[in-house]
């Protein structure tokens, strides 16, 4: 059921690698974000990070066909100013920047699911970018070097609709910054998958499940508010017989915030490709 394990950035000094590991078939391309933390020979330092409110562009970036002997697998890397996509294919771009699954894109041609490319440039703005500007920034390569346009469409899809279980939710509410962001920490070890989340919206939790799933996930809750939870399941792809290990997600999601994940069709975002091309020369 798993397709893919998203981490958000924790703080590294120096140097950070994000990996892009895929795990199924059915999988979102491969989107799970792994820091990887470089060590100081002197006391760490943790690396400054962009302002929250930053809308980053590119001020210089090169594209150009990854290499086909080089077996680095996808990768996203941080070294100071500098960012690195790396061998990634255009649709998957179009999955980790606009949070979708592959069910959610048509007219996507078919060299943008095989050709494999490497992005290197420098955003903007200093300090190392949030998961959201990630994302941005994916977008905006996408728009400016690849001439990507698409409209997005409401199509009824297979998707899972996110509602409140019987009983109400079991999160407490966050009423500290109404506009602020939420905060993630989250790990994985022996088949256990732990998310922490402070000041999480629905659209923000909903995000968050749908790089753990195989079709697109529907907030049907009604919650406007922002919570704060724990949730910790045993993974699909690494089932755990320790006599502590928690439940698999459906069942964990239920007991343990309240919430409930149903196979339903509904209908859902589609994005439609109207324009794309292969970058030209740097």
């Amino acid at each position: 059921m798993k397709h893919t394990l998203l981490r958000t950035m924790a703080l590294a000094p120096k140097w950070t690698r994000v990996a892009l590991l895929t795990t199924s078939t059915l999988a979102l391309c491969g989107t799970a974000l792994h820091t990887a933390h470089a060590q100081d020979a002197a006391k760490p330092q943790a690396a400054k990070t962009m302002p929250k409110d930053a809308d980053p562009d590119w001020e210089v970036a090169t594209v150009k066909a990854s290499d086909p002997n080089e077996t680095r697998g996808q990768h996203i890397s941080f070294r100071g100013r500098n960012i690195m996509l790396l061998d990634t294919t255009v649709e998957q771009f179009l999955l980790i920047g606009y949070s979708m699954q592959h069910s959610q894109l048509a007219n996507l041609p078919d060299w943008a699911k095989t050709a494999r490319w490497d992005v290197d440039g420098l955003p903007t703005v200093e300090g190392q970018p949030s998961l959201h500007q990630v994302q941005a920034l994916i977008r905006k390569i996408l728009a400016e070097r690849f001439g990507l346009q698409l409209h997005t469409e409401q199509r009824e899809l297979p998707v899972f609709a996110l509602t409140v279980a019987k009983g109400g939710p079991k999160m407490v509410t966050n009423t500290s910054d109404p506009n602020g962001w939420v905060n993630q920490q989250n790990s994985e070890s022996n088949g256990r998958h732990v998310e922490s989340l402070t000041n999480s919206s629905m659209a923000e939790l909903v995000m968050i499940l749908q790089f753990h799933l195989d079709r697109p996930v529907v907030n049907q809750t009604g919650l406007k508010g922002r919570y704060d939870f724990k949730l910790q399941w045993s993974t699909d792809d690494a089932p755990t017989t320790a006599p502590d290990a928690p439940p698999g997600l459906f069942t964990a999601i239920q007991d343990q915030i309240g919430l409930k994940l149903e196979r339903v069709k509904a209908p859902a975002d589609v994005l439609v490709i109207d324009k794309l091309e292969k970058p030209g020369a740097n």
